[in-house]
């Protein structure tokens, strides 16, 4: 069996949710929308796609989760715009609660005796 060398189109980019693999129309697809929706959610700035040499707009897995949340509300009835907003403001606050989590796991293995 002939091992994949990372050196291939992706350049071993296979597992990394930031990188910008998929194009608008591939984006659009996979989520069941329309182009002009993932560019209304650019311009709302909920996220901002990377662009490739030719200028064209291009996505990663982590960018179409946010937009895949964003269009559940949406299809919910709630206007584009805070469907915007409401997504960032999960986002901050589930990075809020990992930060917390962290500290409180570094206070707890500095000071052992407080865990009893």
């Amino acid at each position: 069996m002939t091992a994949v060398s990372p050196a291939g189109p992706l350049g071993g980019h296979l597992d990394d949710d930031d990188f910008p693999a998929y194009t608008m129309g591939r984006a659009a697809e996979l989520l069941g929308t329309t182009q002009s929706f993932l560019r209304a959610i650019g311009e709302h700035r909920l996220i901002t796609p990377l662009r490739s040499a030719g200028g064209h707009r291009r996505y990663s897995r982590y960018q179409l989760r946010i937009a895949a949340r964003a269009r559940e509300l949406v299809d919910q009835g709630t206007p584009i715009e805070a469907a915007c907003r409401i997504v960032i403001l999960e986002d901050q606050l589930e990075e809020a609660q990992r930060i917390n989590a962290e500290h409180r796991h570094a206070a707890q293995s500095a000071d052992p005796a407080s865990a009893a």
